[in-house]
C-alpha cells in the first residue's frame, strides 16, 4: 500500500462509520428529518444530507415526497435475507453433500450466482488423490461450469443475455462455449434433461455434473455438483450420479420450501 493510500485510509474508515451511524439511527425510528439525524449522529446537516442523498441513489433510503423525512427501504432486509438463506442452505446442503461424498468419494460443490459468475459457497473434498482443486469463495465463469449452466437454464432468456452482456467468452479449453447464442441452445437442453454438464470446458481432464436447487418461489438459488477426472467417467456412472444429485436437489428444494421439484 502506498503512502497516498495510507493517507486516505482514515477518511475512508470515517466515512463508513458515518454511513452505518446514519443507517442505525434510521433503523431506530420510522422516519427522521435531517436536523434530528444530525443531532443523533453528531454530524453537520450538510454531511448527513450528502450521505443520505448517496444512500437514496443506491436505494437504501427513501424520502417522503419533498419533505425532509427519510426512512430505510427494504434493501438492507433483502441483503440480510440473502445471507440468512445461504446460511440455511449450506447447513442443509452439508448433510446431502457428505452423503454423496461418502457414496462417490468425489468432489462435491454448492455454488450460487454472484453478479455474472458463480461462487462456490460450500465444498466437500474428494477422497481420491487425483481430484479437482478449488476453494470456497472462488469464482468461475457461468458458461464453462455445470453449476453455472443450471443457475441460468431456468431464467428468462432475456435475463440471461443481460447477465452475460459484459462477459468475455474466453476459451479455457478447446471445448469451451464461445458465444451467448451457443450457450442459450445448451441451456434449453439443460432445462429439458434436468442437469448441466462441464465436459472438459473449464479444464482438460475434468468433468462435472450439476443439478438445480430451488427456493420456495421456484427460483433456482444454487447448483449442486459432482466433479471428477475423465479417467473415472462412464455412462453408467453418469446416470448414477445424476440420480444421486436429483435426490439431494429435491430434498434441499423441499427444505427451502419448494415441493414441486421437476425431476
Amino acid at each position: 500500500m502506498s503512502a497516498a493510500d495510507n493517507d486516505k485510509q482514515p477518511d475512508a474508515v470515517s466515512s463508513v462509520m458515518k454511513v452505518f451511524g446514519i443507517l442505525q439511527a434510521l433503523g431506530e425510528e420510522r422516519e427522521n428529518g435531517i436536523t434530528e439525524l444530525s443531532q443523533r449522529v453528531m454530524m453537520s446537516k450538510s454531511t448527513v444530507y450528502r450521505f443520505l442523498q448517496t444512500m437514496k441513489t443506491l436505494g437504501y433510503v427513501s424520502q417522503e415526497g419533498e419533505s425532509e423525512k427519510y426512512a430505510l427501504t427494504l434493501k438492507l432486509f433483502e441483503l440480510g435475507a440473502k445471507a440468512l438463506q445461504n446460511v440455511d442452505l449450506i447447513r442443509s446442503a452439508d448433510i446431502q453433500m457428505r452423503e454423496i461424498s461418502r457414496l462417490t468419494k468425489e468432489t462435491i460443490h454448492l455454488g450460487a450466482l454472484e453478479e455474472d459468475s458463480i461462487v462456490y459457497i460450500h465444498k466437500i473434498d474428494s477422497l481420491y488423490n487425483l481430484r479437482m482443486y478449488s476453494r470456497i469463495g472462488r469464482r468461475n465463469p457461468l458458461h464453462t461450469t455445470a453449476i453455472g449452466k443450471v443457475l441460468l437454464a431456468w431464467r428468462d432468456r432475456s435475463e440471461v443475455v443481460d447477465l452475460l452482456k459484459d462477459v468475455e467468452f474466453r476459451a479455457s479449453t478447446e471445448h469451451t462455449i464461445l458465444s451467448v447464442d451457443a450457450l442459450l441452445k445448451v441451456l434449453d437442453q439443460v432445462k429439458a434433461q434436468g442437469f448441466g454438464e462441464d465436459n472438459e470446458e473449464q479444464e482438460i481432464g475434468l468433468r462435472c455434473i450439476a443439478v438445480p436447487v430451488f427456493d420456495r418461489f421456484g427460483v433456482v438459488i444454487a447448483g449442486l455438483s459432482i466433479s471428477f477426472p475423465t479417467i473415472r467417467f462412464s455412462e453408467e456412472r453418469k446416470v448414477e450420479y445424476v440420480e444421486m444429485l436429483h435426490r439431494a436437489g429435491r430434498t434441499l428444494s423441499s427444505q427451502m420450501g419448494y415441493h414441486d421439484y421437476p425431476f
